[in-house]
């Protein structure tokens, strides 16, 4: 390649300046270590009949910590029944609100919509609630107990205080509903249309025993996506009666209504500009285990009144001789006549208990991926919550007919045994859930990177957050790059990855997937004051996303990409300041800002001390910028002296993504007993399995996967790799099951919350001192025999020679 650069697609593309930083290349090389002839055989964790019994779809619905104004200090889960990536998400909306629908603490349920978002620190969807009521009128809410409800995978119940009994399940594009009403009283039920968590409008038709319509909403973080989603419900009898809803009355002679409603959502914790305005989202100032549950601490009561109502149609059923009524619903985002054909294509005339049980028994095909062995009770119930929540988004958006609408408007249809996905939280999940999702079910994952790419296509780039079938710019960096490199990575390689490849190139000099590019390409940095949200974070968020192009290039064979995006990737060293050893803010004319590591100004979600870590694949070079081995080690141990303080000490902040990667970081100092306490202790302290079971929101997923890999002892350190850096397994075996035939297996007797400590390591039998697994081993299988402890080995791992691989531009 010329000193001039390199042209791709007639755009010209110059070496970034190295501006006043002189730091040491280092380039280390993976070797893997071959299997001995003489390995032990695997001794597989024997696979839990049915995993699902140890899940929790609570956890996450009350506060388990400070809200430190990221979207407050619970995980914003739902209950509800889904399937596993399903595009329905049925489930209860209390009246206090929270982003996932659901605010433990409330009495009150106002309906059950039929879309969600797990963990996000934003409200979208809520769309469609169906209330059953007492009488003839709406309501407002109804209250109920914890003690009669009850939520596992795939299904989800509730007794209201008046008698009222719903249970809801899904397949993955429709679902069921049985409502049980009192014996004597009139049953009825509405469904609102033009409601939803943000602002909504739509329209619903009254057939015989029919409600179909559709709803348009959006407004995800303020910004302006749209999207329209179709119902059809069927029931299993005729109306005896019913109209529409004005006014708190109920007009019999009207069997069609359309109208529009505010969002019931408080205001937002991440704010956006306009997607389509060429800014990137900003972040307000502030932000508003199966079986029984415990009442909340403060019961309020239901008003009585009923609700405002945008498209709302109220009808009753006679319960005379059958008291419980059952009704069949699909969605889609095509057509009303697609969401029908999905009620048919799967259900089938099944009855709600063998649907119910074929979507338990999908969760636990999932779940079954990995086997462990050993651990407490609540050990297992940890984990198996974060995996179910891990394996929630991204959602199926294409209808049982392959149809999806696409980001250009236009209908497209998926390939045959494909699916399109949607909703796509990728500044989150980019770090850990889509690599879970790739080592486990690699067919799923190559079709959300074809479907990241699709969006790419349609839509003219690839958008750091969307929402359906529409961007939303919400928050920064290039994260869908890195998502699709790091899936391939891990094995899941079905996908159109060239054009995906010149997609993550075109997109390098796009405003709408990196706003302040030009400064970026021309500075090698985003300098201070820059008009984007923060400069500092959003150059590191570039520079991983340049290496996480280099990777798929060289992947794919384009050495010259791989050489240029592996060079662009080391330009966070344009913003190591050699007199105080952090990443801090540079002006465009090369000086230093005014700092402090405790700042926010310039960084996103997160302060100076904690970003200056978030250099995951060059670990090496920083940390020798920093001073060596003997100067990180115990700044390290000052950092993870808190492990959740927020944005505005000089420590760890592990309810929030950007600090993610920091428990693992003394794998590369010679101190991996170190990394082994600090990830034991953030799993126990800040997981666990109830509803005040997360710090953080859990971002589709994506704080949950950290759990399961934390639990796994074993993490996707570097983006667009499949390395795995170690800490020590929680369980005493472990079996993970790819999906294509290759199994990882880990032996670890008598691993507990207190045996963390690894005295010794074989890999297939051969020993090994190295605190890392090489991509050929994950992508290969194996198995791992731990030797732990209950006091560290300073010894073993500790050799600079055994350190995780870092990656620099020769």
């Amino acid at each position: 390649m010329s000193s001039s650069g390199f042209r791709h697609r007639g755009r010209l593309f110059r070496p970034l300046p190295a501006l006043a930083v002189a730091a040491a290349t280092v380039v280390v090389v993976p070797v893997a270590v071959a299997p001995a002839a003489s390995a032990s055989p695997p001794r597989a964790a024997r696979a839990v009949d049915d995993p699902a019994q140890y899940v929790d779809p609570f956890t996450g619905t009350q506060d388990g910590g400070p809200d430190y104004g990221h979207g407050g200090g619970a995980g914003n889960n739902f209950p509800g029944a889904v399937a596993p990536f399903g595009m329905m998400q049925w489930s209860p909306d209390t009246v206090d609100h929270k982003h996932g629908g659901y605010e433990y603490d409330d009495n009150r349920i106002r309906g059950f919509s039929l879309t969600h978002i797990s963990g996000a620190g934003c409200s979208d969807f809520g769309n469609i609630p169906f209330m059953p009521v007492l009488g003839d009128s709406p309501v407002e809410s109804s209250t109920f107990s914890h003690d009669n409800e009850s939520a596992s995978p795939g299904s989800y119940g509730v007794t209201f205080d008046n008698g009222l009994k719903t249970e809801l399940t899904t397949a993955k594009r429709s679902g069921m509903a049985r409502f049980t009403y009192p014996e004597g009283e009139k049953a009825a039920l509405t469904v609102d249309a033009a409601k939803a968590f943000n602002d909504a409008s739509g329209e619903v038709t009254i057939g015989a025993r029919t409600l179909s319509g559709y709803s348009d909403s959006g407004g995800f973080c303020g910004t302006d996506n749209k999207y329209r989603v179709y119902f059809h419900a069927t029931f299993d009898r005729d109306f005896d009666s019913g109209g529409v809803v004005e006014d708190g009355t109920v007009d019999t002679s009207r069997k069609h209504v359309s109208g529009t409603s505010k969002g019931v959502a408080s205001t937002s914790a991440k704010q956006g500009a306009s997607a389509t305005s060429g800014t990137s989202a900003k972040t307000a100032t502030s932000q508003a285990g199966p079986g029984t549950r415990e009442a909340p601490t403060e019961e309020r009561e239901a008003t009585g009144k009923a609700a405002e109502a945008g498209a709302q149609a109220l009808v009753g059923f006679d319960t005379s001789q059958d008291r419980t009524v059952e009704a069949r619903v699909g969605i889609s985002f095509v057509s009303l006549e697609n969401a029908e054909a999905n009620v048919t294509a799967e259900q089938d005339g099944k009855s709600f208990e063998e649907l119910r049980d074929g979507s338990r028994g999908d969760w636990n095909g999932m779940l079954g991926r990995i086997a462990v062995g050993g651990g407490s009770e609540s050990d297992r119930r940890r984990f198996y919550t974060a995996l179910y929540h891990s394996l929630i988004h991204p959602n199926v958006f294409s209808d049982s007919n392959g149809e999806y609408m696409g980001f250009d408007e236009k209908v497209h249809k998926a390939a045959e045994g494909h699916a399109q996905y949607a909703d796509y939280s990728g500044w989150d999940v980019y770090r850990s859930q889509v690599q879970l999702v790739a080592l486990i079910a690699p067919h799923v994952a190559s079709d959300i990177a074809q479907s990241a790419t699709n969006q790419a296509v349609q839509g003219g780039y690839f958008d750091r957050w969307t929402v359906a079938n529409g961007p939303t710019g919400v928050m920064v960096g290039d994260p869908l790059p890195i998502v699709v490199s790091s899936v391939h990575a891990f094995g899941a390689t079905d996908f159109d990855s060239a054009t995906a490849l010149e997609r993550m190139v075109d997109g390098a000099s796009n405003a709408g997937e990196r706003p302040g590019y030009a400064d970026y390409d021309s500075l090698g940095y985003l300098p201070a004051g820059n008009a984007d949200w923060g400069s500092v974070s959003t150059t590191l968020e570039y520079t991983s996303a340049d290496f996480a192009v280099a990777q798929l290039a060289q992947r794919l064979g384009d050495d010259g990409t791989h050489r240029t995006f592996l060079r662009r990737s080391q330009s966070w060293k344009n913003l190591f300041n050699p007199d105080n050893k952090y990443l801090q803010p540079r002006k465009a004319d090369g000086s230093w800002t005014s700092f402090s590591p405790t700042q926010d100004e310039e960084y996103v979600e997160g302060n100076g001390e904690q970003y200056t870590w978030m250099v995951p694949y060059n670990q090496r070079a920083l940390y020798d910028l920093m001073g060596g081995d003997a100067e990180v080690t115990p700044r390290l141990d000052a950092f993870f002296s808190e492990l959740n303080a927020g944005p505005d000490k000089p420590n760890a902040y592990l309810s929030n993504e950007p600090s993610a990667n920091t428990p693992w970081a003394y794998d590369y100092t010679g101190a991996p007993h170190k990394t082994q306490d600090v990830v034991r202790r953030a799993l126990t302290e800040l997981f666990k399995a109830a509803p005040d079971g997360l710090t953080g929101n859990d971002d589709l997923g994506q704080m949950s996967s950290w759990a399961v890999w934390a639990s796994l002892g074993m993490y996707p350190e570097t983006p667009g790799r499949s390395e795995l850096v170690l800490a020590s397994p929680l369980f005493e075996s472990v079996t993970v099951d790819r999906g294509d035939g290759k199994k990882i297996t880990v032996n670890a007797e008598g691993a507990s919350d207190d045996a963390k400590y690894v005295h010794g390591l074989k890999v297939n039998g051969e020993t090994s001192t190295k605190p890392w697994l090489s991509e050929k081993f994950v992508a290969e299988g194996g198995t791992l025999d731990f030797t732990l402890g209950t006091e560290p080995d300073e010894d073993w791992g500790s050799d600079p020679g055994d350190a995780p691989p870092s990656f620099d531009a020769p």
